[in-house]
């Protein structure tokens, strides 16, 4: 038996310390230490002394084996995952309360079981009836199916051994416990020391594990940051719940792209995926309205159009509002002093709301054009043309600077039917070949605004 002694830790990212302070000096937050018990001076485990030690090899020695791909039978969700699930991969899949984690990776695990492919479904939440309840609205009730009720990660373990699991679902990584430490499930220890048993047990066992993750008030995964790092991809659910569909977006991959995103809304039946997700945020989009502009942006490997809304109006105080929603509160700050600088208009007494349509995050560079013609348009009233797509990034000196994959941007929006684009001249040798649209290069924000 090793000793105890009483550490504190960041909550945030991991920071130990042995005394509490208020400040993390690792990620400079507030108020985020708590008290912890360790054991120092563990003997070492037999599994681990008795196995054979590593042996330093020449990278030009290394066999590359091809990663085998297991696919969820869920388009979106293979996007997002790179081409499908990776053999022997652990894959954190966080969001808010709600959002439809359990019930995705429900979906996904039925589909599995579909295609012989065994997988256990681990939860510490719920009891087995609760869960055969969601099984049964999401008609996952097949045989093949194996659910697991327990917390305790010794007997997750022997289970997945058991059943000789591909695939496990362990929701969530706040209730697993490891009965050798006394600390409360969901505390730092807890955690980082489940993510670590976790990350052997794939390994060791070449099966693809997925965890869920609670998240904060501030929108991050509850528990140490360290838990980000230790796996190998990162999946968020983020969306309006009040406009019935979230967006899965991929943070960390090791395995395929990051920030690749995908599309899905819910319905009575669960999660349904939406193969075309412009159409989706373009719908309801009011005709010829002052203020409403529709942009192009590069989410992961494909473009997606939406529309971007700006309300100009006299402001009530000495000090005008300045609200965004969907966008870098600084970045439109900044394109607002552009603006005034550079096309001379003059925003001192008037209160500006920015807003992109249907709930998602834009932080795509090629949206400033948009906000700055769609600015322009409410103060002067005067509506863009609905079949009018606008792209280009903004300098301090007014200029238009190119985007990445205007081509890709521009038949997107010609499939959907737009006649006419504004872009940045920089842009001109792209390849639009088979492009039927009205196509203006502009250098400055003046001849944007003068097109429009």
């Amino acid at each position: 038996m090793g000793k105890e002694k009483q550490v504190y830790f960041c909550k945030e990212c991991g920071y130990e310390s042995a005394k509490w302070m208020g400040q993390c000096p690792g990620c400079r937050q507030w108020n985020t230490f708590v008290e912890e018990k360790v054991v120092i001076g563990r003997g070492k485990n037999n599994a681990v002394s008795n196995k054979e030690k590593a042996v330093p090899t020449s990278i030009t020695s290394v066999e590359v084996v091809r990663e085998q791909r297991i696919f969820t039978g869920i388009e979106e969700l293979d996007r997002v995952l790179g081409g499908g699930i990776v053999r022997g991969s652990l894959v954190l899949v966080g969001g808010d309360p709600g959002i439809g984690k359990s019930t995705l990776l429900l979906l996904m695990c039925r589909n599995l079981v579909k295609e012989d492919t065994k997988v256990l479904y681990v939860s510490g939440e719920e009891s087995l009836s609760q869960i055969k309840m969601r099984g049964v609205r999401l008609h996952a009730q097949d045989e093949r199916l194996i659910l697991l009720s327990d917390n305790d990660i010794d007997n997750v373990e022997h289970a997945i051994e058991k059943c000789e699991a591909e695939v496990v679902v362990i929701d969530s990584i706040q209730t697993m416990c490891d009965t050798s430490l006394d600390n409360v499930p969901g505390s730092v220890t807890q955690v980082r020391e489940i993510t670590s048993r976790l990350m052997q047990i794939a390994k060791r066992l070449d099966v693809a594990i997925f965890i869920v993750g609670h998240v904060t008030k501030e929108g991050t995964v509850a528990g140490p940051k360290t838990l980000e790092h230790m796996v190998d991809s990162v999946l968020y659910f983020e969306g309006d719940e009040s406009a019935g569909f979230r967006l899965l977006r991929a943070v960390k991959n090791r395995f395929g792209s990051t920030n690749e995103i995908g599309c899905f809304s819910m319905t009575e039946d669960g999660l349904e995926e939406v193969t075309n997700p412009s159409e989706m945020f373009l719908s309801g989009r009011p005709s010829m309205a002052p203020g409403s502009v529709v942009i192009s942006s590069i989410e992961g490997s494909r473009a997606i159009m939406v529309e971007l809304q700006a309300l100009v109006a006299d402001t009530n105080f000495n000090q005008p509002r300045r609200t965004t929603v969907g966008l870098d509160y600084n970045r439109v700050n900044l394109l607002i002093a552009v603006l005034e600088r550079r096309g001379g208009i003059n925003l001192a007494g008037y209160d500006c709301y920015v807003n992109i349509a249907g709930g998602i995050k834009i932080n795509d560079p090629s949206s400033d054009l948009g906000i700055i013609c769609a600015l322009t348009s409410s103060f002067k009233n005067r509506p863009v043309g609905d079949d009018t797509v606008i792209i280009g990034e903004v300098g301090l000196a007014g200029e238009i600077r190119g985007v990445r994959s205007l081509s890709q941007r521009v038949k997107e929006a010609h499939k959907l039917g737009y006649k006419k684009a504004i872009v940045p001249y920089s842009n001109k040798n792209a390849d639009l070949k088979g492009v039927d649209m009205e196509i203006h290069f502009v250098k400055t924000i003046q001849e944007a605004l003068e097109l429009i």
